[in-house]
Formats: C-alpha cells, sequence, structure tokens
C-alpha cells in the first residue's frame, strides 16, 4: 500500500515537472505554432499568423533570389531592384505617420525582402502598398537614375570604410568571381553601368508571384487577409521558367596574403575566411556552434575580434576578423605583430572542443533562435529549400560535441584566405 502511495506521488510530480518544463519552455520561445498556409494559382505562397490584442501587423515578403543572380561587371543590380520598388521617401513617411509603422527594403545575396508594419486596422492598405510595388514597379530611365545616384553615394562611403574593404577582399579571395566574391551592393564601377533595361529583366526574371512568399501576422483575421491577398496579388505574373541556382564552384584560394591599401590612416584589418556548410546542410549546426567557440577563443586574444558564418543558399563561409591599428606598410614590407597570419587560425582550431564550451556555445546559439523573430525562420525554409521548419530546429538541438569536433577537423585542412588591410606609406627615394 505504502509503494503504491509512493508511486503514486512520484507519478504526479514527474507529470507536474514536465507539465512545468514545457510551460517555461513556451514562455521562454517566441517560437508560434505553425502559421496557416495558403497558395494563390500563381503559387504565390501565403503564410498567416494570429497574435489577439497585438497592436500592429507585420507583413513581410521575401522575393527568393538576391545579388547571387547579379551579372558579373554589374554587381548591385538585385539590390537596384529592392530600392525601385519604394523609390519615394513619402511612401515611408506615410508608413511612419500615418500607419503608425515602417517600411523599408532590405537584399542580401539570396533574397529581397519587403519589411512593413502598421496598425493592425490599416492591415489592407499596407497590402494594398506592396501589391502596387511588386506586381506594377515603377521602372523606367528617371526612376533608375535616382535610385543608382542614391545607392552610390551609399557605396561610395562604404569604400573608404577599412572594415567593409577588408570583409570584401576577403570573399573576393575566398570565391573569386563567384556569386559570393562580388558585392551585392555593388561598386562605384558595377553601379555606372546599371541601367533600366537591366532593371526590366532582373524583374521579369526574379520578381514574380512563383518566387515568392509573403507572410502575415498580428491581430488580423485569416479569412479576410486571404480574401484581400487573392485581390491584390491574384493578378501578379508568375515565370515562364524559374533560373535554378547553379554556379561553377569556385576554386580554392590563393595561400599568399593579399595585402589592401586603406584610405584611412593608421588602419589596420586582418581578415580569415574559409568555406562552411550551406544553410541546409545536415551540418550547418555543428559549423555554427564551431562559430560560436572559435568566437569565444578568439575574443581570449583580440577582444575587439569577432568570428562569423554566413548563411547561405550555396556553400557558406567564415568569416574571421580584428582591428590593430598602427600598422604601415613601406613598399611591399610590413611587420606584422606577433604570430604568422596563417598560424593564427591554427592556433585557434589546434585545441580540441571541450564539452563546457561547447555546451555554452549550443546554449547561447539556442538563446539566440527562441529570440530571433520566427516569422524569418519560415522564409528562410523557403528560401534555403530546407525540410521544414521543425527539422531545422531539432537539427540544432540534436547536434553533438563530436558533429562539433568533426566540423573543426575538417575546417583545419580548408584553404584559407588572408587580408590585411593597412595604409601604404610612401617609400623615400
Amino acid at each position: 500500500m505504502n509503494i503504491k502511495n509512493h508511486f503514486k506521488k512520484y507519478a504526479l510530480f514527474a507529470l507536474f515537472f514536465s507539465a512545468t518544463a514545457a510551460f517555461a519552455l513556451a514562455q521562454t520561445s517566441k517560437f508560434p505554432t505553425a502559421p496557416r498556409q495558403e497558395k494563390l494559382l500563381n503559387n504565390l505562397k501565403l503564410l498567416m499568423w494570429t497574435e489577439p490584442g497585438a497592436e500592429k501587423a507585420t507583413v513581410k515578403l521575401r522575393i527568393h533570389s538576391g545579388a547571387a543572380f547579379d551579372t558579373l561587371g554589374k554587381e548591385g543590380t538585385m539590390a537596384l531592384l529592392g530600392d525601385v520598388l519604394f523609390p519615394n521617401e513619402s511612401v515611408r513617411e506615410f508608413f511612419r505617420e500615418d500607419l503608425g509603422g515602417s517600411l523599408m527594403v532590405e537584399s542580401n545575396y539570396d533574397y529581397i525582402q519587403i519589411n512593413a508594419t502598421g496598425n493592425a486596422d490599416q492591415i489592407l492598405t499596407i497590402l494594398e502598398t506592396i501589391s502596387a510595388a511588386v506586381t506594377k514597379p515603377q521602372i523606367d530611365k528617371e526612376t533608375t537614375a535616382k535610385a543608382r545616384a542614391a545607392r552610390l553615394e551609399q557605396v561610395k562611403e562604404l569604400e573608404k570604410n577599412p572594415a567593409y574593404v577588408a570583409d570584401l577582399a576577403a570573399a573576393k579571395r575566398l570565391f573569386g568571381n563567384y556569386p559570393y566574391g562580388r558585392s551585392a551592393e555593388g561598386t562605384t564601377e558595377s553601379l555606372a553601368k546599371i541601367d533600366f533595361a537591366d532593371l526590366l529583366l532582373a524583374k521579369q526574371r526574379f520578381l514574380t508571384a512563383d518566387n515568392a512568399t509573403l507572410a502575415v501576422s498580428g491581430n488580423i483575421k485569416p479569412d479576410y487577409v486571404f480574401k484581400a491577398v487573392r485581390q491584390l496579388f491574384g493578378g501578379w505574373e508568375k515565370s515562364d521558367k524559374r533560373v535554378p541556382a547553379t554556379f561553377a564552384q569556385p576554386e580554392a584560394p590563393d595561400a599568399e596574403i593579399l595585402f589592401v591599401d586603406s584610405a584611412i590612416e593608421n588602419a589596420g584589418e586582418f581578415r580569415y575566411a574559409f568555406r562552411s556548410p550551406a544553410r541546409n546542410d545536415k551540418d550547418f549546426f555543428a559549423a555554427q556552434i564551431m562559430t560560436k567557440i572559435l568566437q569565444n577563443r578568439l575574443q581570449t586574444k583580440q577582444q575587439n575580434g569577432f568570428a562569423r558564418q554566413y548563411n547561405r543558399l550555396l556553400p557558406g563561409w567564415i568569416l574571421v576578423g580584428y582591428k590593430q591599428d598602427g600598422i604601415k606598410r613601406e613598399g611591399e614590407s610590413v611587420a606584422l605583430p606577433g604570430a604568422a597570419m596563417g598560424d593564427f587560425i591554427g592556433d585557434l582550431l589546434k585545441a580540441p572542443v571541450e564539452s563546457a564550451e561547447f555546451e555554452r556555445a549550443k546554449s547561447d546559439l539556442q538563446n539566440s533562435y527562441n529570440q530571433a523573430n520566427p516569422v524569418d525562420s519560415w522564409l528562410d525554409a523557403d528560401t534555403y529549400k530546407i525540410a521544414s521548419v521543425k527539422a531545422d530546429r531539432e537539427n540544432l538541438q540534436n547536434a553533438t560535441l563530436a558533429d562539433v569536433q568533426k566540423n573543426a577537423e575538417r575546417w583545419r585542412k580548408e584553404p584559407l584566405a588572408k587580408i590585411l588591410v593597412l595604409t601604404k606609406q610612401p617609400t623615400d627615394k
């Protein structure tokens, strides 16, 4: 009898504990239940989440093609296509002042995305504005020239920044003319070559309903939103043929250090770059955890150091860097402080991954994912051809110390691109 009572108490305790743990997980994670999913006849995918009580509605429209499809020599074409969707600042002011929200367009190598927010009762106006921009974009000589001039000013400022110059030089060294080795923002030379005909061609190839996902969240009525989307986006043309993201793989980078001149006095930027798994690769999260470990190790040597993993549809890459002012170059001679550049990464990767640093890095990564905008996880699933959002999160949870150790071993053998951006001093004659 006592055994029975003890077993009952234990069962009740276990039930309470599991329920409490599940509640705590639900409270700490922002990850919602699956959205309602619909698809229009033109193959536009629609995702909807209802959040009762939310004051704002959020609309995200992602075009699943980015700067990776820029023509060689005309880098910045896809970024400009994003710019001309809302060429006038008055539209952004309207969102801020009349709709109580915001409007912005972001672009990278893999996608162009419109992000819009506003008062929930203005959801129809938000959808109407986005629909007009993508179904009937204003692409002409005047609009293109205005957008190109604005982007040129931005790029000119970026090209003065030693950190930006170093990052771009590392990408170029690692990938060459492969799309990820070219500037997604464009350069002063490439932007000057782009005209409105290039944007029209990009629009016809990529700005199509079957190459997009529309996500709507907030205090919305899904049936009402679905009806509005059918009316507003139903006439959006779909492409005759999708353009596949297939490119010839880049060769291994040159092992020699590349010295790049800086426009800023006494600037020293070190970069090391090597390739990593694509976003949908089974080893992606092992690489992400190892990047965290690399970052933690680096900061014990260089407090301003960083390690970043760039998520890409095709092979990703790791960029490690730090700033060290006062390094000067006289002719071809540079006195490097400390260990040689090639040994620096080797030293960071040489030590075996310990259980404690693995657990710390994995926990930090899981916390970051829990705090991230969950809608983007669903959009990423479409962009990066991930099996499912659920499977993706399980891959992170199931990543083991052995997986990370194997990844570190592979990285030790990866060809390394080495960049040093610094001020070149004139030699005495």
